[in-house]
């Protein structure tokens, strides 16, 4: 016989005692890091605008703008690298502003909310 996990009887935090509590240091928050970057880029369509930028990028590099074009790919692959860095702590200030992204990452298990 197998007992559960902790974390399956973690107690639910509702979004406004999120929101209030994290500035005041009331809750500790868990961010799985693998996760926390395929769900944050897929919540600001990062690969979206990546790819935009790129194409753009290269638009310009085939126009004879060789240099606005580099800066353009440059800024397109920097922004991946930033926001894979980045993840758990731009998570953290989306989920203590938007309950959608709360709710999602909550359930989907990115982040996990525990009372101090």
């Amino acid at each position: 016989m197998t007992t559960p996990p902790p974390e399956a009887d973690a107690e639910y935090v509702p979004f406004e005692d999120f929101r209030t509590g994290v500035p005041h240091g009331r809750f500790h928050v868990i961010v799985d890091p693998k996760l926390a970057h395929p769900f944050v880029a897929r919540r600001l369509n990062a690969m979206p605008i990546g790819v935009a930028l790129a194409g753009i990028g290269i638009a310009c590099a085939l126009a004879g703008y060789l240099v606005a074009g580099a800066v353009l790919v440059a800024v397109a692959v920097l922004l991946r690298h930033w926001l894979k860095r980045r993840a758990p702590h731009v998570l953290l200030q989306l989920a203590s502003r938007m309950a959608e992204t709360y709710e999602a990452a909550t359930a989907e298990g990115v982040m996990e909310v525990r009372r101090r």
